[in-house]
């Protein structure tokens, strides 16, 4: 499929480690492509360049095969972008506003305004200045999308909305994904990304740490078990047994314990599907109270390349 988001090499240092760095990336048409980072990791800076708000120090970005920067004028009407964070302009009321951006965009369709109003329930009689944070976001995205654009670049999407509104929006990307939209989602909500997403990229301190299929979350052959053992004796001999099996047996190379918990007598055991007949062969020479899958999240894969990293806290 044709790329139409191309991110390549974007460098824009800002100097003491902010910035990004050798970014590269590519959307393809009618592809939803998760941006994964928490806040400060580079995903709004990198948006902005791909709006062509700001020009690179190093690399290229192009969108319809247009280098954004030089181009910005001519993409902007196939594109809906809607930002991370939302400045709407005081004394207007949300259908004044809709108004003028429909004079700024030479575009007025009427059915696709009613449909996104009656979508995220916004009343736009309300003046900006007097609507909430939820509000806010809705006007925006009502207005970002509202003349029905080829290309979604939606950075932190549901900041601000309710549970309700952000299922509301996660399926809204859905239908557009089936309308054929290409679509570049920017958040740090797991589930979010994980609904909606064929692709992910992950972005620690301005640089691509990883990018991979959503099927790799959802179909990944390597499994986690939390056993739980009947006594200690029999949890500590299997703690202190499955090193030495792991040297001197071939078969069972790829089972590790991952994790341990003296104190409820469990253990977090790693295994490919391929192992797991080996895995329970090993654990019936043990008293095991109960032996369960622990389900793969995309949570569990970001957290490898963060849980060493001491100012992570908070940062969701």
């Amino acid at each position: 499929m044709e790329n139409v988001i191309v991110v390549d090499s974007l460098t824009q240092d800002y100097g003491h480690g902010r910035g990004v760095f050798d970014v590269s990336f590519s959307v393809k048409r009618g592809e939803v492509f998760g941006f994964l980072g928490p806040n400060g990791a580079g995903k709004s800076t990198t948006i902005r360049h791909i709006m062509g708000f700001s020009r690179p120090q190093k690399g290229e970005i192009k969108v319809f095969g247009l280098e954004t920067f030089k181009n910005y004028y001519k993409i902007l009407d196939k594109i809906g972008y809607l930002p991370g964070e939302i400045a709407l302009p005081e004394g207007l009321t949300g259908w004044e506003f809709i108004k003028m951006m429909w004079s700024l965009r030479k575009v007025e369709n009427r059915e696709r305004l009613d449909y996104l109003l009656d979508m995220f329930k916004l009343d736009p009689s309300i003046e900006t200045k007097k609507m909430s944070l939820g509000d806010k976001r809705k006007l925006a995205i009502i207005t970002a999308f509202m003349h029905d654009p080829e290309v979604l670049i939606l950075d932190e999407p549901t900041s601000g909305l309710d549970p309700v509104m952000q299922q509301t929006f996660i399926d809204f990307v859905k239908d557009e994904k089936k309308r054929g939209k290409t679509i570049l989602l920017s958040s740090h909500i797991f589930n979010e990304v994980e609904a909606t997403c064929d692709r992910i990229a992950i972005i620690k301190d301005g640089r691509i740490v990883s990018e991979f299929d959503t099927s790799y979350i959802t179909h990944n052959e390597n499994k986690n078990f939390r056993v739980e053992f009947k006594d200690v004796k029999d949890f500590e001999k299997f703690i202190a047994n499955m090193p030495k099996l792991r040297k001197n047996a071939v078969n069972i190379k790829k089972i590790s314990v991952r994790d341990s918990d003296k104190d409820n007598l469990t253990a977090i055991v790693a295994a490919n599907d391929k192992d797991i007949n080996s895995l329970v062969d090993i654990l019936s020479q043990y008293s095991v109270k109960s032996f369960t899958q622990v389900k793969f999240t995309l949570e569990d894969y970001f957290m490898q390349f963060y849980k060493e990293d001491k100012n992570f806290g908070g940062a969701f």
